[in-house]
């Protein structure tokens, strides 16, 4: 088998213009592959860190020094070894570091590392990425749940939630599903310019106007699907992202941004019961503040058996967090980022607990984008059948739906999808 003959990291810039790490992954039999690392902006307090050096170059952001710990630490350790055996490499590069959230070399660096080594393998193994991490039975094409309306932290307006999505569950096919989203994101810009809102996106490719409230956003995504030529609720649905941590201010839930004042947790159930009630939303992700169990416990008992309970800040795709939550029934579904846990190997692990739970699971982009597609393997790899990756807008989106097409291009009649709400 081959070797790992040499690993090399690069500064590069993301989505959003910011530095990131770019690995590549040199084997002695000539493969050379490479993986760029995402970033997020609305982060969990509890996820891996991010290292950054904190200097005057990039107002601080800069990662000289994550890349210094791939060129002169991990690159030693693991030179020689099988690509292969991803799990090895991930464990040596975890006792490298040393710590609990891999602040000595950063989660950014051994995530780099651990997503070309996997790259690696499937080159070598003359094996698609999906195939090689998901074995024979890689098949499944996920759901895309598509930005089209972005707020909170992702966008100067008034809207406080994060993410409005749209979920094509009618659809018959990945490529079909993709037509119903970007259509439904291009009747939308049409309504928005006749009501003389803006156009502009944000970080994620959604629109950002500033509506009225945070409601109105739901009602042009539901005017902005029928004018597709769509049916609400039964071809394409919503799905949100509160993104809550954002507007938690420590007492309460505040909603300032559209002028809607401030709510408690029960407030909060309530306002997405009269939301579920009325507009067809399958899915909440974050509705509440990731330190507030109780409150994910008493909205999934209340409205789980209805929609999807989505974690993402409260579990940070941590397999010790999603325990927790199972045991403690806080959610229904888990949003999985590779770079909140920072090994390819850990994220695995913990989508088989909710595989094991019955819980769904969302393979997931960051704010702060790449053109690396990895996600779009991924999911298909882990066969959820759900993927957040943005709108239909901005190339280092639109290289991750590209790609999922050229997957289902590729398996052809062996390709399925299968939407979990249907």
């Amino acid at each position: 088998m081959a070797k790992i003959e040499a690993v090399r990291a690069l500064e590069i810039l993301d989505s959003r213009g910011n530095p990131t790490v770019r690995v590549n992954v040199t084997l002695d039999n000539g493969v050379v592959a490479t993986a760029s690392v995402p970033s997020g902006a609305s982060t969990g307090e509890h996820e891996a860190v991010e290292l950054r050096d904190g200097e005057a170059r990039y107002g601080g952001k800069g990662v000289l020094k994550a890349v210094k710990n791939v060129n002169e630490q991990i690159a030693p350790e693991i030179k020689g070894l099988d690509p292969t055996h991803q799990a090895e490499i991930d464990s040596r590069m975890l006792q490298l570091d040393g710590t609990p959230n891999k602040a000595k070399l950063g989660a950014n660096a051994i995530l780099g590392v651990s997503m070309a080594v996997a790259r690696a393998a499937a080159q070598t193994s003359a094996l698609p990425l999906y195939a090689y991490l998901g074995g024979a039975g890689a098949r499944r094409l996920p759901v895309p749940m598509m930005n089209i309306i972005n707020g909170g932290k992702h966008a100067q307006n008034s809207v406080d939630f994060q993410e409005f999505m749209v979920l094509p569950i009618g659809a018959q096919s990945f490529s079909e599903a993709l037509r119903f989203g970007t259509e439904t994101f291009h009747a939308l810009a049409r309504i928005l310019n006749a009501k003389g809102y803006s156009t502009s996106v944000g970080d994620e490719g959604g629109f950002a106007p500033d509506l009225e409230s945070n409601e109105q956003a739901c009602e042009v995504i539901v005017d902005a699907i029928r004018a597709a030529g769509y049916e609400p609720g039964k071809d394409i649905a919503i799905a949100l992202d509160p993104a809550a941590s954002s507007f938690w201010d420590g007492s309460a839930y505040d909603l300032s941004k559209s002028g809607q004042g401030r709510k408690d947790t029960g407030e909060m159930i309530a306002l997405y019961e009269s939301w579920i009630t009325s507009y067809p939303i399958v899915s909440i992700e974050d509705g509440l503040d990731e330190n507030d169990w109780a409150g994910f416990g008493r909205q999934t008992a209340s409205q789980g058996n209805r929609i999807q309970i989505v974690g993402d800040d409260i579990f940070v795709t941590n397999p010790a967090f999603i325990a927790r939550g199972i045991a403690e029934h806080a959610a229904n579904a888990v949003l999985i980022k590779l770079n909140q846990i920072g090994t390819v190997t850990e994220t695995v692990e913990a989508i088989a607990l909710c595989r094991e739970a019955g819980w769904g699971y969302v393979i997931s982009h960051r704010s702060g984008e790449t053109e690396d597609a990895f996600i779009a393997d991924f999911a298909v790899a882990m066969g959820g059948g759900q993927i957040k990756t943005g709108s239909a807008c901005r190339s280092e989106r639109i290289a991750k739906y590209n790609r999922l097409l050229e997957i289902e291009a590729e398996l052809g009649a062996c390709s399925t999808f299968k939407s979990p709400f249907a």
